[in-house]
């Protein structure tokens, strides 16, 4: 079993933000969602985070209901990477990607030797081996991407939700992130604006549109000239890449006027 949700939506403000949405990832996937801003894809990431509770259906982990676990117990299983992590207090590198540690300590601490492992092991997989020295304040917003998505690494959670992960990184960093997570053995939910990477990375699509999930299945199943100018209103053209048999999108001038007005947030 894993991190899933069955018909949830969320009324945020007097607005359906998210709205009947069935996610039922398996062990092991890689699900991007899709959509222009202000479709939901933050607010569902939030919802399976647990950091906001659904105004119905159900955010489940295993056979449990997120709302009836404790916040330890959803830590030690979930990793989350906001769009806006940021973190007030200057500490070093090192000290920052321990934080992923905490959901692992109990009343008389942790093991140490399993915290350092843990710490080492995801500076070395996020590159940050060289700056785990450095105070916050002197890393580009790059680099403080990459330290937070380390410190959601050292938890070694099971499930990890990204929220916009590649924003601020230059590509090289993007695709080594983006490969380095789909190697994970882990569940993860990322959301992504670049289709390109979306086609290349992720195992299943999950397309949002004003709330709603407009289609759902592999990248060559989903990434179709006709829905994205449905949803992202712009002309495409695509191709299968010979080596990878994944869609490769090439985006043409002009713009397909919106056929449903905006709704959601």
């Amino acid at each position: 079993m894993t991190l899933r949700t069955r018909e949830v939506t969320w009324n945020r403000g007097g607005r359906l933000v998210v709205d009947g949405i069935t996610l039922s990832p398996r062990p092991g996937e890689t699900i991007g969602l899709l959509g222009p801003n202000g479709s939901g894809k933050s607010s569902l990431i939030k919802l399976l985070s647990g950091a906001v509770r659904p105004t119905s259906g159900a955010v489940i982990l295993d056979d449990t209901s997120l709302t009836d676990l404790s916040r330890r117990d959803a830590a030690r299983a979930i990793a989350t990477v906001t769009q806006h992590a940021d973190t007030a207090v200057d500490i070093t590198v090192r000290d920052i990607v321990a934080l992923g540690r905490i959901p692992h300590r109990g009343t008389f601490g942790g093991n140490r030797e399993a915290d350092a492992e843990a710490v080492s092991d995801a500076l070395e997989r996020t590159g940050l081996v060289h700056k785990a020295g450095e105070l916050w304040h002197r890393l580009s917003g790059g680099e403080r991407q990459r330290v937070h998505i380390a410190r959601a690494l050292a938890q070694r959670p099971r499930e990890l939700l990204l929220d916009e992960p590649t924003n601020h990184l230059d590509i090289r960093y993007q695709l080594d992130l983006l490969q380095l997570v789909t190697e994970l053995p882990v569940t993860t939910v990322v959301a992504l604006h670049d289709l390109n990477l979306a086609a290349m990375f992720c195992d299943t699509l999950l397309v949002l549109k004003d709330g709603r999930a407009i289609a759902a299945g592999p990248p060559a199943d989903v990434l179709t000239p006709e829905l994205i100018a449905r949803v992202y209103e712009v002309n495409v053209a695509i191709r299968v890449d010979d080596v990878t048999d994944r869609p490769v999108i090439t985006f043409s001038p002009g713009r397909v006027p919106s056929t449903t007005p905006a709704q959601g947030g």
